[in-house]
């Protein structure tokens, strides 16, 4: 047997470390623009170790170790996973409201007040009654961002040819030469000029298809308070994408 050609360890799909003693799977991906080892927990879906194109599964697994503190410490504040239960609270553009469950087989949601808060009655079969909501919340974000991403193109002097609700788990929003939008429907739940900031993001991308100083000029141009957004969802946006499935 020759020792000097064996085969390299395969790159897994995945790996699992234990972190407070629970496992944790790590999702393993090779990125051709990588160039060095990165440890990443995205909004949702887990934490991601990326391997650069020649990178090697030992010495990932070494990077990885040498990280475990750092994730660790990431996934105890990593917001816990929100779901659209019957009793549970979303925000929506902003302002909590309480899940009520109407027991009715037909019907759309609807906004009320009860008591003093505000809440969404949702009608349907309990098992249905997330699908239900997520829903309505897509088509409610797509009313909004259609409304806001038209005023940005019209200031701008571009025009939007089509918008679509995503579920991205850690983008907010993309936009293609052609004049597609892709938006995270989950823009809904957050105050109405981080909506905003995105639509006039993203609408900004058909003047400028990059991130240059001409780029965030031209943001600026059409959303002079364009910070204000930027900020909040820098400080939010983990908690946002824990919302919903």
């Amino acid at each position: 047997m020759n020792l000097f050609f064996r085969t390299k360890p395969k790159i897994p799909a995945s790996t699992v470390v234990e972190i407070d003693g629970a496992a944790v799977t790590v999702t393993v991906r090779v990125n051709a623009r990588a160039r060095s080892y990165r440890l990443s927990l995205p909004h949702s879906g887990g934490p991601v170790l990326t391997l650069p194109p020649h990178g090697k599964w030992v010495e990932a697994e070494a990077f990885l170790l040498r990280h475990h503190n750092w994730l660790a410490a990431r996934i105890k504040r990593a917001p816990q996973a929100a779901s659209f239960s019957d009793g549970g609270v979303v925000p929506l553009r902003g302002v909590d409201h309480r899940i009520i469950g109407t027991g009715k087989l037909r019907g759309r949601v609807e906004r009320a007040e009860d008591d003093g808060q505000m809440v969404l009655l949702v009608p349907g079969d309990l098992a249905h009654q997330a699908r239900r909501l997520t829903d309505w919340l897509k088509d409610e974000a797509h009313a909004d961002l259609s409304e806001r991403s038209a005023w940005h193109a019209a200031r701008l002097g571009v025009s939007v040819k089509t918008i679509k609700m995503r579920s991205q788990a850690s983008r907010w929003g993309s936009c293609s030469s052609s004049g597609t939008i892709n938006y995270n429907w989950r823009l809904v739940l957050a105050p109405p000029f981080v909506l905003d900031y995105v639509a006039a993001h993203e609408v900004a991308h058909l003047v400028e298809m990059n991130h240059s100083a001409a780029f965030w000029a031209t943001v600026k141009r059409t959303l002079p308070d364009m910070e204000h957004g930027r900020a909040w969802l820098k400080a939010h946006g983990r908690q946002l994408m824990a919302h919903g499935g």
